[in-house]
């Protein structure tokens, strides 16, 4: 494995810790490695980003974060609790993460502000409290005022802002994203890069996001963790010491676009063809 910096220390507070990870895919006719040898260690509050080729196990990696899928080997913990007692998942450790995919996913019927607040409704809180702390998160992601609209109503990048909001609803430690802004127009991500990255710093929380764009990783990342083509290991951990708050001009600086490139040479020796920006 190649490294180019050290990864963070000893997780504290509600930092995650990734042992002997593997997964195995089985199914009638054959065996998949998927993933092998993750040993990570995330530190509360960090940026992560999760880089790879295609079919490198990066959404499977994140699944495995999120108690959606049980690795075959090794152990998830957080904050020193195991995710998984023995098949079942951990529900208190569960309560701990938010979950964004590519799609929002809003249900069309619901308002956003009711799509927003439906976690916190499922957990028996009051329609006063639900209401407030959806206007807050409206507040938060930039969608203030459309508190009343339907989802169809909304751009992708608002529906987006609304998936990101409900995920935040009940306050949850660890933010997890799976190419979020992967259907965006460029445009439209670049500003979406930006508030995630305000929201990021205004929440606190842990975010692990996977993208297929180099860009996107540099610019939102305290640490890339570039996976190797399948099965899926930890083939570099790269710091990006570049000051916070980034804008979006930041990616005219040498510092940025050097570790751009290094990222990119890196994803070219696995036969990966990269577009601007992208690491697909």
């Amino acid at each position: 494995m190649e490294v180019m910096s050290d990864a963070a220390g000893s997780a504290t507070g509600d930092g995650i810790v990734l042992s002997g990870i593997e997964q195995l895919f089985r199914t009638k006719d054959q065996e998949v490695l998927a993933l092998t040898e993750i040993d990570l260690t995330i530190s509360a509050g960090e940026f992560l980003v999760l880089l790879g080729p295609s079919g490198c196990g990066k959404t499977t990696l994140l699944r495995i974060i999120a108690g959606l899928q049980q690795p075959t080997n090794g152990s998830v913990e957080v904050g020193g609790n195991s995710l998984w007692r023995n098949a079942s998942r951990n529900d208190a450790v569960m309560a701990e993460l938010g979950v964004v995919f590519q799609e929002a996913n809003l249900f069309p019927w619901m308002t956003i502000e009711d799509n927003i607040a439906l976690p916190l409704k499922l957990r028996g809180v009051g329609k006063s409290e639900r209401r407030k702390r959806a206007r807050e998160l409206c507040e938060m992601v930039g969608i203030t005022g459309f508190e009343k609209r339907w989802p169809r109503e909304l751009s992708g990048g608002m529906r987006q802002r609304a998936a990101i909001a409900r995920a935040l609803s009940c306050r949850p430690k660890i933010l997890l994203m799976d190419e979020p802004f992967g259907a965006l127009d460029a445009m439209t991500r670049d500003q979406m890069n930006s508030e995630l990255q305000r929201i990021w710093m205004d929440s606190g929380c842990t975010v692990i996001l996977v993208t297929h764009s180099i860009r996107e990783a540099v610019f939102l990342a305290d640490r890339v963790l570039l996976l190797s083509p399948r099965p899926g290991r930890m083939d570099t951990i790269r710091d990006i010491p570049i000051a916070r708050p980034r804008d979006i001009y930041v990616q005219s600086m040498a510092e940025f676009q050097e570790i751009e490139t290094e990222l990119r040479r890196r994803l070219d020796t696995f036969g990966e063809t990269t577009d601007e920006g992208s690491g697909s």
